[in-house]
């Protein structure tokens, strides 16, 4: 392989090789999730039921990260339709959830934890049935095999995952339930032990035996209710049984003629990638080199730009009309180019006044193929790490935190109100060459997911990395992540010290990052070319690919 101006040898050789094969592939962020989608893939299942089996495992084994009580996007790519359809699982607030209902019991903002954050409908599990209608060739109960096994025998604890455990003791312990779940022996639980959830198990056999209308209408609606009313919770019967699922057509942009990439409708920040990559289609990166100054300079400013539109206009377009085709379009781009001088940082404290946005700790991105070259990217979340830290009393799953995103601001373009689905940062990318698959792509990260997303297609398009490369390679993050209300531009201990040297003395704020940070969030991939797969997966998280 050719060394672009400005690689450094050193991230050519991974920790890791990428896998290939030509009859399926799978990769997440957790080895025992990944092998579940393997084994739904080899018995001849489509692509969308191994990222079903892939998910509900990581439900059980990726708690604090993936769960029943949150949302979830795809896109899917089917050889038969030969197009790219995305299903939006996210849920909508609650009948009950209002501004006055918040500014009623004095509160400046929607708390992040407890009973206050859980004000949206879950969304997987009808995004997973739906999925499963339209494109599944197993039986729905052969989807759950793995998961219920694990919640029922039990898993062994990673060290990543008693870290969190540790970490964020104090939001689980705020509820009893959970506290029962993470805590053994007033401790959290550590590596290597073996964490058994019967009353998940449970509720993932009710999923299994009854569909979703067990989790909306049936067994688990009625204690999820029950839960939520003993403590004074605002969701409702009628908000359970009115959600839905959409299928929608996803957005896109082309990359040099070859390349078309897809991503979510708002209100997911999908747009935010969008608009980076035509920015960034209008430079010679391979001229400027991979880890070079001008490449990391480039990125930041792109997202620094991009993002100010992003924040702007990002929300449930059932309640604002969202300017997609302008802000795609090729005098938009040309606008956000003039914003952009390669010799300095654009400053900070002259971009627009922007509404105040917290965003997502936590997130589980995953990609499927199968033999028959079908493809699924996926991307679930219950938003912050263990979500609102509510479990739902008997059934073992924690209520996501997703609606702490709403504003109280009735200005704000993501103020709350009844029914509405909130802004979204999670976010899966697929990209077609020549009108037939080539990457699946994602990570989770915030701030970070249009960047990283960026990071990992530009490295492969135009500097030629294998999909491990990609993902191994240096990572950078310009904003404010993980709850971060900073406008640094951080960057990973491996960027050589000149650049970094050069890139403060161009304007930017620096701040080092850790060697494989996990600021820059867990990334996964898979490039399909002349019909091998080849996937990787992040060696910042508990995951593994797999191709055969």
């Amino acid at each position: 392989m050719q060394i672009q101006q400005g690689a450094a040898p050193e991230f050519l050789d991974t920790g890791r090789k990428p896998v290939q094969g030509a009859r399926g592939a799978v990769t997440s962020p957790n080895y025992l999730a990944t092998q579940a989608g393997e084994q739904v893939i080899r018995k001849g299942g489509h692509a969308v039921e191994g990222a079903i089996a892939v998910n509900a495992v990581l439900c059980v084994v990726y708690p604090h990260m993936a769960g029943l009580g949150g949302d979830l996007f795809a896109l899917v790519y089917d050889q038969q339709e030969k197009r790219v359809q995305s299903i939006n699982g996210s849920g909508r607030a609650g009948e009950n959830a209002s501004i006055s209902w918040y500014k009623d019991r004095d509160y400046k903002s929607i708390p992040d934890r407890g009973i206050e954050a859980a004000n949206t409908v879950p969304g997987t599990v009808d995004a997973w049935e739906k999925l499963h209608q339209q494109h599944g060739k197993l039986e729905w109960k052969e989807l759950f095999e793995d998961a219920i096994y694990y919640a029922e025998h039990g898993f062994p604890v990673s060290e990543k995952f008693n870290r969190f455990i540790n970490e964020k003791a104090e939001v689980i312990e705020m509820n009893e339930e959970a506290s029962s779940v993470f805590f053994q022996e007033g401790k959290g639980l550590e590596p290597g032990w073996l964490m058994v959830q019967k009353n998940l198990a449970w509720t993932l056999k009710q999923i299994a035996d009854h569909g979703a209308s067990s989790f909306y209408q049936g067994e688990i609606a009625d204690k999820m209710i029950a839960s939520l009313e003993k403590h004074d919770g605002l969701l409702t019967k009628e908000d359970l049984k009115n959600h839905v699922s959409d299928w929608q057509e996803p957005i896109s942009t082309t990359y040099k003629k070859d390349y078309e990439i897809f991503e979510m409708q708002p209100n997911t920040q999908g747009i935010g990638t969008l608009m980076m990559l035509n920015i960034l289609e209008k430079y010679n990166l391979k001229e400027l080199g991979d880890n070079s100054v001008g490449y990391y300079h480039l990125m930041a400013e792109a997202a620094k730009i991009a993002f100010t539109y992003r924040d702007q206009w990002v929300t449930d377009p059932a309640f604002e009309d969202v300017p997609v085709k302008d802000l795609l379009s090729e005098a938009h781009t040309e606008k956000m180019l003039g914003q952009i001088n390669m010799d300095k940082a654009f400053p900070v404290k002259d971009l627009p006044e922007l509404p105040e946005l917290d965003v997502n700790k936590d997130t589980t991105y995953f990609a499927v193929t199968d033999k028959d070259g079908n493809a699924v990217s996926m991307i679930q979340s219950i938003y912050h790490e263990f979500g609102s830290g509510f479990m739902v009393e008997d059934c073992g799953f924690l209520l996501q935190n997703r609606g702490s995103f709403f504003s109280l601001d009735e200005e704000h373009p993501n103020k709350l109100e009844p029914g509405k689905r909130t802004f979204h940062t999670i976010i899966p990318a697929m990209a077609l060459k020549n009108d037939e698959p080539f990457l699946l792509f994602g990570t989770m990260g915030g701030e970070g997911q249009p960047q990283s997303q960026c990071a990992l297609f530009t490295r492969i398009v135009e500097f030629g990395y294998d999909m491990q490369q990609a993902i191994e390679a240096p990572r950078w993050l310009y904003g404010r992540t993980w709850g971060e209300d900073s406008s640094s531009l951080k960057l990973e201990s491996r960027i050589p010290d000149a650049v970094v040297t050069a890139l403060a003395d161009k304007g930017h704020e620096i701040e080092p990052a850790l060697s494989y940070s996990q600021q820059m969030g867990h990334a996964q991939g898979i490039i399909i070319r002349n019909k091998i797969y080849e996937a990787g997966a992040d060696p910042r998280g508990d995951g593994i690919a797999l191709s055969w």
